[in-house]
């Protein structure tokens, strides 16, 4: 399994990186979590304009869905349209909220490139992976993955404060890439976004074997944030996201 970090800047697109976006794959198979603000442009170099098999969308603020408007066009219009379309699993809303912001009808809105079925807090397969979603603490309706393969596991947190759900989630996992949009301080904001330290303490208690920090802000200072997250009592290897980075879990 390989997992590709398209954008990692959070809340809209930085100067080096696009909003969320994650790439995973194996055995040929191409999943997206998250398709967030610039990020289509940046898939691009890793993977053909046609080559997503599905999308999982943690929630629906655009700096994690917004790219998907751009990609029903290149799916509606593309010189060899109409191209299958992609399953798309998302928060209820998410058809009528997309469509909306691409200017359509809600009929047949996005659907015809996409066919979008709802998520809940569970376990389904997507071509060979196994993604478990889980509610998490923001204020909408958002969830972290979990997505396993071949004994190995990545698990994304998606938009949350602190939540036990996130740490249940990510057990023993092998990479967490997991939120640290705030730099910590003693009042910060509950059940809306978590700092490089929080993001440590849920890496700990988990029993993850590896941090990446993602959700990078782009007026927080990136060594602030990682010097938030060695006071966070993980022990294990711990690094700020980057677009373009890649992780090979075997």
């Amino acid at each position: 399994m390989k997992v590709t970090i398209i954008g990692c800047s959070g809340s809209f697109p930085g100067p080096d990186s696009p909003a969320s976006c994650y790439l995973v794959e194996a055995e040929g198979f191409r999943l997206l979590l998250d398709f967030g603000s610039g990020s289509l442009g940046v898939l691009q170099r890793f993977i053909g304009l046609y080559d997503v098999d599905a999308i999982f969308l943690s929630h629906l603020h655009a700096d994690h869905c917004l790219d998907l408007c751009g990609y029903h066009v290149a799916r509606t219009y593309g010189p060899a349209a109409p191209y299958p379309r992609v399953p798309v699993h998302a928060p209820a809303d998410a058809p009528r909220r997309l469509a909306a912001a691409y200017g359509m009808p809600e009929e047949p809105g996005l659907e015809t490139a996409f066919a979008f079925a709802r998520l809940a807090p569970g376990t389904i397969e997507a071509g060979p992976f196994r993604v478990t979603s889980a509610l998490v603490n923001h204020p909408v309706e958002a969830y972290g993955f979990r997505v396993e393969y071949g004994g190995r596991s990545v698990t994304y947190s998606g938009d949350t404060g602190e939540c036990p759900e996130l740490v249940k989630l990510a057990e023993n996992t092998d990479l967490l890439l997991c939120e640290a949009s705030l730099l910590h301080r003693p009042d910060l904001p509950v059940g809306l976004h978590l700092s490089g330290k929080q993001a440590a303490e849920h890496a700990a208690e988990a029993g993850a074997a590896r941090l990446v920090l993602t959700h990078l802000v782009p007026w927080n200072d990136e060594a602030d944030v990682l010097d938030d997250a060695t006071r966070g009592g993980f022990t294990g290897p711990v690094e700020l996201a980057r677009s373009g980075a890649a992780y090979t879990l075997a």
